[in-house]
């Protein structure tokens, strides 16, 4: 019954327009009568799926807007006010038509990456090129994707090179420059070129089917605004029935009671919030911000206090190895070969970026490994060839008893004060040498933590295991108000603790394994999602992916122009109910005006929400 009157629903809504047209037609020239059943079979038409909403609503110990709808149209054919009956249903059914078309603009953002999703794969099978559906992609399958084409997994490309945009999935509609190695997501299109992928993601475990399925929960998701007004409902209704009985007992008039029951229909007010929620989170979508949920963004916008982690998310995340200083017996190539070889269990940039210089001189790295343990902010203990290798920071050396003469530190000392890290490499207890890494800060990340102070941040805050000289060289540059080096993990966790008792409402930005404990302990944790981590994009309430702070910018003003559109629907809809029933009460609307007004109420409050959708940080609805 209930998919019936769903489906037909819009074609009661023309049928009934026709039979008031027809009423209003026959009345002209005199046919009351025929007038009468037009308005009368418009009523009854219209009525049933308000009615049979009403009674589900009851079924599940809930009032709502179709249970007022309802007693006031069964009052009006009592007193046989015909004409207001029937203008009454098809209005209200008119006016959930027009939301839910507009409702459905508001969810364009999740409309467009849903028709961005690739159907069918070439593959290679038995050395031929074939056609198949996505889903029966396979990981390891090497797929080719040619000019034109979306790319159907997530994987590396063997071969071939291409310029891809990658809007659907990063938000950033610069086409991006794709060669061997290079990783390419799901859902992003092949402008120019051909490539050839092997398939690592397929399926519902691609970036791009988590960002869809992220988005769903998201706009299902309520804020503590709708929650509450969905409280607040289920004692309204109720109270309105009452009112409308104190009203008829004052008046002795039905007809005014039963006007009450209509004009107090809450309908914008519990529209209001969750349409704001969903165009948020759609603009969010449409420009590479993931916010999951209307508790998040309204969290989000009460941010005050923002601590960065430095490695990937203040700097570019791809450090390079700049020096190699060896203080025994073996030369530098083959001091980097030994290290290198211990960093392939690591995850970390920097132990990356030291296996990723061993290749680039052509370095042959084997598995050769023994008792290789990851050391969580500190480093690596491992056997390499016969070696016992102790690879970290300077904590770990000292943690490890590795003594460093004054020649060892002072030079370390040098390469951190120009911006470097200094990685310690011990071999069979003794230092064999340093290597340098540096990074380079963000091209956007001065202007994007400008624009989040002008919105209101009041502190910002780096947090890194990296050495204090380089921390500080990154902290002059942007402007930060405080910055802590040398932290383990625990160290961040304890950091964001402090500032949340001291009360303030801390957003914490990270992109790696190390930082998944802090952002989740953050009353708002982001991560950087391109370059990130899975398990960080998990524990993140945000993510933001296309590697930008200034999406971090972007998210914040959304979060807090979400908020704002939220309060003017509501006060907006507060204001409408109670000026009609004071026009009620007064005599001057009624049951068929005052209808029409509250429908209008409704579309005025979703139109308002829709201008979320083409909200950037320089829209005019960011002022107050």
């Amino acid at each position: 019954m209930n998919h019936f009157i769903k489906k037909n629903k819009n074609y009661v809504t023309v049928i009934a327009l026709g039979l008031i047209v027809s009423g209003f037609t026959v009345g002209a020239i005199g046919q009351e009568k025929l007038q009468q059943i037009a308005f009368i079979l418009t009523t009854i038409l219209a009525g049933i799926p308000i009615a049979y909403k009403a009674i589900q609503s009851l079924r599940m110990k809930t009032f709502s807007i179709e249970l007022l709808v309802t007693i006031a149209v069964i009052g009006a054919l009592i007193i046989q006010e015909y004409t207001e009956s029937a203008v009454v249903t098809f209005l209200f059914l008119f006016g959930d038509y027009l939301e839910a078309r507009t409702l459905a603009k508001t969810r364009s953002a999740l409309k467009a990456l849903l028709e961005m999703a690739p159907e069918e794969a070439v593959v290679l099978r038995n050395h031929m090129s074939v056609t198949i559906p996505v889903d029966e992609v396979e990981i390891g399958d090497q797929v080719i994707i040619y000019a034109g084409g979306k790319v159907p997994v997530d994987g590396r490309i063997t071969s071939g090179q291409a310029t891809l945009n990658e809007a659907a999935v990063t938000g950033e509609s610069v086409p991006a420059q794709k060669k061997i190695s290079d990783k390419v997501f799901c859902g992003t299109i092949v402008d120019n070129g051909y490539i050839e992928v092997i398939a690592e993601k397929v399926g519902d475990n691609t970036t791009f089917a988590r960002i869809i399925e992220l988005v769903e929960e998201a706009q299902e998701s309520k804020s503590k605004t709708e929650k509450y007004l969905n409280k607040f409902s289920n004692y309204y209704t109720p109270t309105v029935v009452i009112l409308a009985l104190v009203v008829l007992v004052l008046t002795r008039d039905l007809h005014i009671a039963i006007t009450f029951l209509v004009i107090a229909c809450p309908g914008a007010l519990v529209i209001g919030a969750p349409v704001s929620n969903v165009a948020g989170i759609g603009n969010g979508a449409k420009n590479g911000v993931l916010v999951k949920g209307g508790e998040v963004m309204d969290k989000f916008a009460k941010v005050d206090t923002v601590v960065f982690d430095k490695t990937g998310t203040l700097t570019k995340g791809k450090p390079e190895v700049t020096d190699i200083k060896t203080f025994g017996i073996f030369t530098e190539n083959e001091l980097l070969k030994l290290v290198a070889q211990a960093e392939t269990i690591s995850e970390h940039h920097l132990g990356q970026t030291i296996v990723k210089e061993a290749k680039a001189r052509n370095l042959e790295l084997t598995r050769d490994i023994a008792d290789g343990e990851i050391i969580k902010g500190n480093g690596i203990r491992a056997k390499v060839g016969g070696n016992s290798l102790i690879i970290g920071n300077r904590n770990f050396m000292d943690s490890e008893n590795i003594t460093l003469s004054k020649n060892i530190t002072d030079y370390a000392l040098s390469r951190e004060k120009t911006g470097n890290t200094a990685i310690f490499a011990a071999i069979d207890g003794q230092i064999g040498g340093i290597i340098s890494i540096a990074d380079q800060i963000r091209d956007d990340a001065r202007k994007a933590l400008t624009e989040m102070k002008k919105n209101g941040i009041k502190k910002m805050v780096m947090l890194t295991g990296d050495n204090r000289h380089t921390a500080q060289l990154v902290a002059t540059q942007l402007g930060l108000d405080e910055f802590h080096a040398e932290l383990l993990p625990e160290n961040k966790v304890e950091f964001v603790k402090i500032l949340k008792n001291s009360g303030h409402v801390v957003a914490m930005a990270g992109d790696g394994i190390n930082d998944a404990p802090a952002i989740a302990t953050a009353d708002i944790g982001l991560a950087m999602g391109k370059g990130g981590t899975d398990i960080s994009m998990e524990t993140a309430d945000v993510v933001l992916m296309a590697d930008k702070l200034m999406q971090f910018s972007h998210a914040y003003s959304l979060s807090k122009a979400t908020i704002r559109n939220m309060k003017q629907n509501t006060l907006f809809a507060v204001a409408t109910v109670v000026f009609l029933l004071i026009g009620v009460l007064f005599g001057s609307v009624h049951l068929a005006s005052g209808m029409f007004i509250h429908e209008a109420s409704v579309l005025l409050v979703i139109l308002n929400a829709m201008r979320l959708i083409k909200f950037n940080n320089q829209s005019p609805i960011t002022k107050s």
